[in-house]
């Protein structure tokens, strides 16, 4: 028996900001349920661990945005920039999306990832450098400074973005990225614009010069294996997934430690337990709540529940991580947890391409940081943060977190964890 909620997303701020108890009364009642979202289309929302890993693994539960489309231009809000840029590998079924995903991984070999650190651990140094020269005892924001500038310069030298060009385009995507509701404003459209001529100019640009980035890659590839439109929407979703999610898995994760000193106390005493914590962080914290857009291409039973076929599905990984029917005390934060793999990063053939690159930068960040500032407090109320940046669904992300560095008379070195045992 289904439980039909009567709105999914567009929450008031208490719920916005904490969204986790909402989801847990709603997978009490019922583990997938028929809603209708803020945008106004119907939906179905999955909440139990179980279910939502099926979700992601079904074949009959499709991907490709554009077929849909097609099919019922009713079933999602087409979105900025458009479905001309929504041909990427989140947004298609195999084997486009095999095709697709053999050739942007490309850029996300361990060889690759592994020789991105030394130039991540110099952004993350400098952007503290930054922080710092406020002087001691000023406040300064985590989430403007440091959390959202570092992912952003790193798959800006993933891809060969030239360094004068990133401020811009990052302003771009700041504008972009930020929820509203209904129509989208003009600043948003502009953003838009802005960055579409922008991707445009820079595949133009490879073609006449190529390098040894990411675009370069997938320019060589261009009218062989990659569409012009698959191109453009590939590097638009490369950006956004890129930097977003772990702007927001930072500045998150920093939040959830100093909610929880026991555990950043643990973290300090025992760096080698990092790797493990961000699996934690990204667990309890939620920074992409919802999969991306998914389908039924045929009627579907999940939990019991029969999903008619042309119907949107949600999986809410946020409610799925936090299921009690999987984890134990799913509402604790445990940073040495080892009840098994969480859905942060999803599952099947759509799990995250760059988990590893995410990883590795939560790493370093969290490194630079604690390991320079490990006293850092917060300079605000804790309930006046807000959970304002994206839209709530699948992003989930502080609009700023303003802290003091208070730095400790010792700094503590928090260098590349090694293996235990």
């Amino acid at each position: 028996m289904t439980d039909a909620l009567t709105t999914w997303g567009g929450w008031e701020p208490a719920v916005r900001d904490d969204p986790f108890g909402h989801f847990a009364a709603a997978r009490a009642r019922c583990p997938v349920q028929k809603v209708r979202l803020a945008d106004g289309h119907p939906a179905w929302v999955v909440l139990g661990y179980d279910a939502a890993r099926q979700a992601l693994h079904d074949a009959r539960i499709s991907k490709d945005m554009l077929a849909a489309l097609q099919d019922n231009g009713d079933v999602v809000a087409e979105g900025l920039p458009g479905p001309e840029f929504s041909r990427h590998m989140l947004n298609v079924d195999p084997p486009d999306h095999t095709r697709l995903r053999r050739l942007v991984s490309r850029a996300f070999v361990p060889p690759r990832i592994a020789a991105l650190e030394p130039a991540i651990r110099s952004i993350a140094s400098n952007l503290l450098d930054e922080l710092d020269a406020a002087g001691p005892g000023a406040t300064v924001d985590l989430i403007e400074g440091y959390a959202y500038p570092l992912p952003f310069q790193v798959i800006g030298e993933l891809l060969g973005i030239p360094a004068a060009d990133r401020p811009r385009l990052h302003a771009w995507f700041q504008v972009l990225l930020t929820g509203w509701a209904g129509d989208p404003p003009p600043e948003a459209v502009e953003a838009s614009d802005g960055i579409v001529a922008y991707l445009r100019e820079l595949v133009e640009a490879k073609r006449r010069r190529p390098a040894g980035d990411l675009v370069s890659v997938l320019v060589a590839a261009e009218d062989d294996a990659l569409t012009t439109q698959e191109l453009l929407s590939s590097l638009f979703q490369l950006v956004v997934a890129g930097h977003d999610t772990t702007a927001s898995l930072i500045g998150n994760g920093v939040v959830a430690l100093l909610d929880h000193p026991d555990q950043l106390a643990a973290l300090l005493a025992d760096p080698r337990q990092l790797p493990a914590a961000i699996d934690e962080l990204t667990r309890f914290t939620a920074p992409v709540p919802h999969a991306t857009f998914r389908v039924t291409a045929e009627p579907v039973t999940l939990d019991g529940v029969v999903i008619p076929a042309h119907e949107q599905v949600l999986v809410c990984l946020g409610s799925a991580n936090r299921d009690p029917d999987r984890f134990r005390s799913p509402d604790v934060l445990d940073i040495s947890r080892s009840d098994g793999q969480n859905l942060g990063f999803g599952h099947g053939i759509h799990y995250c391409l760059g988990a590893p690159l995410a990883r590795l930068e939560a790493r370093v960040a969290f490194e630079a940081l604690l390991g320079r500032h490990p006293s850092l407090q917060l300079a605000a109320d804790r309930d006046a943060l807000t959970w304002a940046h994206g839209d709530g669904l699948v992003l989930r992300g502080l609009v700023s977190l303003p802290v003091v560095l208070r730095p400790s008379r010792r700094q503590i070195v928090l260098g590349p964890s090694r293996p235990t045992g």
